[in-house]
């Protein structure tokens, strides 16, 4: 599969390639090119030069471009599908599902992008300014970069490139380089929907690519979702130029417990939360704080219900639980639970792994001075119990991180629930239910080293925009 540049298939200027792996079957399933810094020169230059015309065609024509992006979306979704399957690992009901959501989000940003009016300031708001009237226009960045994680890349492609083309700005996708062939796809479709040539191109690699996409001084903002080691990075890159920077970053988000709590619901949230994607989410929930009182009827629970999740061929439409996107993956969170282990922690459930597909896996007894009750994230389906004794031992043990993403608190008591969500230190609570949840609609982002600014239907616009003010000088009297 070849990349896209200025609306044309073409391979990288080296002529080198990247094996794409189906991480469960560990078969090449195709070839994409290697990227380097002389192929993002390039898309920068072509995004820069589409971007003069595009920024002017009226937001409505905009919208029909991206309408009949999704008409082809729902022709190709069974593609889409499978090939999204088949890159990561997914299980492929989770991955019908990711497409899915692409006319949802599309929809929502094309009627967002329909409404974004801007504000105007009354003559006589402050002394001197009786006779002047003040307003304000949004207008696009300019270039963009959207760098892409391997977890959900097509939902993330929804968040970043819908809202920032419907704004006028040109976009350059660097999709994850283990799983890049979705968004090739995607791409290819939004051209095949009559967008003009430069305006949304994309280009495979590793870090070496996205480096020199952050780097270059004609990039005007940039989008990144993944690691927090490589987000910083990123942001260092933007920061040489004074790009606009946002990020989204890891988490190692808190489900609290207490001891009035519905258990059932606890257990049932816990699979929703910690299973999904085969626990492959970076606002999983994944320290599990749960009060003394009620640990051993959790505990004796949710074996019972994480024992009876399918695992298997991820292309089998009964599995819930698939591959890890790598081998190499699998390991680290074997790795990992060796070391939770060694500080303390007991397994009850799972533990063992082959190729890339680790059993899920439930360790508890975990100290509160273990790595993985603080800053330790183990993006696998591994569900850390780490017990506590009372309301502000939990909070005190949840706010021990330096992540902020989400967290989430069980329990009957509503004054509790409200309190626990104004002190928990992260961008998003949940009351009885998983952290595990981002709507299109809402500002999603994280507080502290999970990241700067928010995505969603209410929040994204703020971030692909600037705003300019424009006066009229004594225009009145």
């Amino acid at each position: 599969m070849q990349i896209i540049l200025n609306g044309k298939f073409v391979d990288s200027s080296s002529k080198q390639t990247m094996d794409i792996i189906n991480p469960y079957t560990e078969k090449v399933i195709d070839r994409v090119p290697y990227c380097n810094e002389k192929d993002a020169k390039k898309a920068v230059e072509y995004a820069k030069k589409a971007q003069v015309s595009w920024k002017n065609v009226p937001v409505y024509k905009k919208a029909e471009i991206l309408d009949r992006f999704v008409a082809l979306v729902e022709e190709n979704k069974d593609d889409l599908a499978k090939t999204l399957s088949k890159e990561t690992g997914k299980p492929i009901t989770q991955a019908y599902g990711e497409i899915a959501n692409i006319p949802i989000s599309f929809k929502a940003f094309n009627e967002k992008a329909k409404h974004l009016y801007g504000n105007v300031i009354p003559a006589g708001t402050e002394s001197g300014q009786e006779k002047t009237l003040q307003f304000t226009v949004r207008e696009p960045l300019g270039v963009m970069v959207a760098i892409i994680p391997f977890n959900f890349p097509c939902d993330l492609f929804d968040q970043k490139v819908a809202p920032a083309i419907l704004a006028g700005n040109t976009v350059i996708v660097k999709p994850p380089h283990q799983n890049p062939l979705t968004l090739i796809k995607l791409v290819a479709l939004l051209k095949e929907a009559g967008l003009p040539n430069g305006v949304v191109q994309v280009l495979t690699g590793d870090g070496v690519v996205g480096s020199a996409l952050a780097k270059h001084p004609d990039v005007h903002g940039i989008t990144f979702t993944g690691s927090t080691a490589v987000g910083k990075l990123t942001y260092l890159n933007g920061a040489e130029h004074l790009a606009h920077v946002a990020l989204e970053l890891g988490g190692n988000d808190a489900f609290i417990v207490l001891e009035d709590a519905d258990i059932d619901l606890a257990v049932e949230e816990t699979v929703w939360g910690r299973m999904y994607n085969t626990g492959q989410v970076c606002c999983a929930s994944k320290r599990f704080i749960v009060h003394r009182n009620v640990l051993k009827e959790f505990e004796e629970k949710l074996v019972k219900r994480i024992s009876a999740l399918v695992v298997g061929d991820p292309m089998n439409k009964k599995t819930e639980i698939g591959a890890l996107v790598t081998k190499s993956a699998c390991e680290k969170a074997v790795k990992q639970i060796k070391q939770v282990v060694a500080q303390g922690g007991k397994i009850i459930l799972g533990g063992k792994a082959k190729g890339a597909v680790l059993e899920p896996t439930i360790i508890t007894d975990i100290p509160k001075t273990a790595d993985v009750a603080k800053d330790e994230e183990i993006f696998a389906p591994v569900i850390s119990i780490i017990p506590c004794d009372s309301v502000d031992e939990a909070i005190e043990i949840a706010n021990s991180s330096i992540y902020g993403l989400c967290g989430c608190v069980f329990t009957r008591d509503m004054k509790t629930a409200f309190d626990v969500c104004a002190r928990l230190e992260c961008g998003g609570t949940v009351i009885n239910g998983a952290s595990f949840h981002r709507s299109f609609e809402m500002p999603f982002g994280g507080y502290k080293m999970s990241g700067i600014g928010t995505e969603g239907v209410m929040s994204t616009f703020d971030q692909v925009t600037k705003t300019k003010t424009i006066t009229l000088k004594n225009i009145y009297g």
